[in-house]
């Protein structure tokens, strides 16, 4: 036996099984905590970014050249769920997430090696294509880790897995800030500007070698190992995965504009507009996002109880219900803005701690990342790249009001979706029709 098949051979039964299922969770989670270190160390190290690569004869310039090319990435997001996601379903998971791994880490290491504008001038704008293949192996990552997380977990727990998708990322985006905190506190403005924001590039691209390391032994998913199209589970019309896909985006609308409202545009709301002191605000902003990273596996497990369309309709539910109270409640006190993002992420961490499983019991196997790549991407896109920009546009022309009256609404269409779900909480997922 070749070392390909010792590492898509599927397990045994009991012990062994349950070993290889454990493994293949670790080597996920580590390999998307990665991914959202090296993409969200971008956005903290901007400001240095712009002042190495960019012209730093005219810094404003710089700096907004840095971030249209973090909005490009973000825009290839959806083209890598689109691309990858039909791979995922005809190749299988494992190699397309351990594509995403080696594409982030070679994105990433590429950006850490970028000469100055100094040396090579406006060669240094070569961090588009870095940027681009991080956006397009972004995308991948998301939609295909999503479904193979569900696949892979017992049945009865697959809420409770499905958490360590979003404790991944939530980890990998305070690991970049806190990173980026540390360096900033031991090395002067003139060595961060110099050389210091490449250390966390070149860090992430290292450990990324780690990181494909345990996904080499993953074990594949089984549901598509066995063939779907030999399953005994009718194929689905056009129109109705059209149907299913229409759907999805909509659910996502509702999923990704509260996660995004409450993990970066309310700090953003608090310094912007209440003028809360933005290092206390910092840290009010990294205790509620700890709170909810705690709570994400508490969620998911819920989730096995009550089933999932419970706890999504508390999230969607709840956050409409308290979007106005609690964004009223904020003020230039540092402990409102904990609060209330508190509040407000502990009601997100009812979707999230179990998304995975909530979509991917709602497509059939042979429909699932290709679906995903397009409807959540699309979702993520449209509803979650644009919430932190409509709600500081909004807030600063003295109408906030709409922006909550827009998440209300969106949480509402959400809401009928789910109302409509089919509960298949702890359904095998070869059973999905």
């Amino acid at each position: 036996m070749t070392i390909v098949e010792q590492n898509t051979a599927q397990p045994g039964t009991g012990a062994e099984r349950l070993r290889l299922q454990r493994k293949s969770l670790l080597a996920t989670g580590v390999g998307n905590l990665l991914e959202w270190f090296d993409w969200t160390i971008y956005t903290v190290a901007s400001v240095y970014i712009a002042g190495s690569l960019f012209n730093s004869g005219n810094p404003m310039s710089a700096l907004l050249s840095t971030l249209a090319v973090f909005a490009v990435g973000f825009l290839m997001r959806p083209i890598g769920g689109l691309v990858f996601g039909p791979l995922a379903d005809k190749l299988g998971r494992r190699k397309v997430l351990l594509t995403t791994m080696f594409l982030m880490a070679g994105a990433s290491l590429g950006i850490a090696l970028i000469p100055s504008y100094a040396v090579i001038g406006s060669w240094a704008s070569l961090l588009l294509l870095a940027r681009l293949v991080q956006g397009f192996a972004h995308g991948g990552e998301s939609t295909t880790s999503y479904a193979y997380i569900a696949e892979i977990a017992p049945p009865k727990r697959r809420g409770l897995w499905s958490s360590s998708v979003f404790i991944a990322v939530g980890s990998g985006s305070l690991l970049a800030t806190f990173f980026m905190a540390l360096l900033t506190g031991v090395f002067s403005k003139t060595e961060m500007m110099e050389w210091g924001w490449r250390i966390p590039f070149a860090a992430g691209a290292l450990l990324a070698v780690a990181a494909l390391w345990l996904r080499r032994g993953m074990m594949e998913s089984e549901h598509v190992a066995a063939a779907p199209e030999s399953s005994a589970a009718p194929a689905w019309s056009r129109k109705q995965v059209v149907t299913a896909g229409v759907k999805l985006f909509l659910y996502e609308a509702g999923a990704t504009l509260t996660y995004y409202t409450w993990v970066t545009s309310a700090a953003i709301y608090a310094i912007g507009v209440k003028g809360m002191d933005p290092g206390q605000a910092f840290v009010m902003s990294a205790i509620a996002q700890v709170v909810y990273i705690l709570f994400l596996p508490v969620s998911g497990w819920i989730s096995d109880h009550w089933g999932r369309k419970t706890t999504t309709l508390i999230s969607l539910v709840g956050i409409a219900a308290t979007v106005f109270p609690l964004w009223a409640l904020m003020s230039s006190e540092p402990w409102t803005l904990l609060v209330a993002q508190t509040v407000g992420l502990l009601l997100v961490a009812f979707i999230t701690g179990s998304k995975p499983a909530a979509i991917s019991e709602q497509i059939p196997t042979r429909y699932r990342t290709r679906i995903f790549g397009v409807s959540i991407s699309l979702g993520v896109a449209i509803c979650g790249g644009t919430a932190s920009y409509l709600s500081t546009w909004l807030n600063s022309i003295g109408n906030g009001w709409i922006f909550n009256i827009y998440v209300i609404a969106v949480a509402a269409i959400s809401t009928l979706v789910v109302l409509k779900w089919k509960n298949n909480s702890g359904v095998p997922l070869h059973q999905v029709r």
